[in-house]
């Protein structure tokens, strides 16, 4: 389980640190979302029992950090997206980190230290740490993770309402079986990412048919 063990390592809560982390860099459709979370005060015993990586959490659990994430007081977040036009025109990792820029600038203040998923570390206004696993190390990176995975969940479940054939609302944009089937049976939509194999694949074969 995540703890705040690095955040107070580099001062907090006395100083502003962020974690941030991204959700949705290997889907097939759909835009990458960052988050980025200041824990303004050491979280409540309560609230850092309800955090954890957001892929170990089922989605009932991961809407109940969310919404006590949101309502915390001591809590601030803060969202940055990419989107599919700009995955295609920059590749997957710059939108990753251009989703986290995004995220952080959107902070009430510069934070005095970013703590960031993942061994890659994007050009930010702040000292920058990343974290190799860090939404199970860091409770800040965690909450990112949380918040991001269900604002980008919710977002491919709208998107699935008016495109019904690759059921997104139970893959978020992943490679499934149904989601494949559905490139085969419908097509590719202005939503998919042209330059990721499975859709370059299908447009391939359907002479970059023209997106529904």
């Amino acid at each position: 389980m995540p703890d705040f063990s690095l955040e107070a390592a580099c001062g907090a809560p006395q100083t502003r640190v962020a974690g941030l982390d991204e959700v949705g860099r290997g889907p097939l459709a759909g835009p990458v979302v960052a988050a980025a979370v200041v824990f303004r005060a050491v979280p409540s015993p309560r609230l850092a029992a309800m955090i954890d990586d957001s892929k170990a959490l089922t989605a009932r659990r991961r809407e109940r950090a969310y919404a006590a994430l949101l309502e915390d007081p001591d809590v601030e977040a803060a969202l940055g997206a990419a989107s599919v036009d700009e995955i295609e025109r920059i590749n997957i990792g710059r939108a990753c980190h251009l989703a986290m820029r995004r995220a952080l600038a959107r902070l009430t203040d510069v934070p005095d230290m970013a703590l960031i998923d993942g061994n890659r570390a994007p050009v930010m206004p702040c000292p920058v740490q990343t974290v190799i696993g860090g939404d199970r190390l860091s409770l800040s990176i965690a909450a990112a993770s949380i918040i991001a995975k269900v604002v980008r969940d919710r977002a491919m479940l709208r998107l699935a309402r008016r495109h019904h054939a690759y059921a997104w609302e139970r893959n978020a944009g992943y490679g499934t079986a149904v989601h494949l089937a559905g490139l085969r049976e419908v097509g590719v939509t202005r939503h998919h990412r042209r330059g990721f194999a499975p859709v370059r694949a299908q447009l391939t074969q359907l002479g970059e048919a023209a997106r529904p």
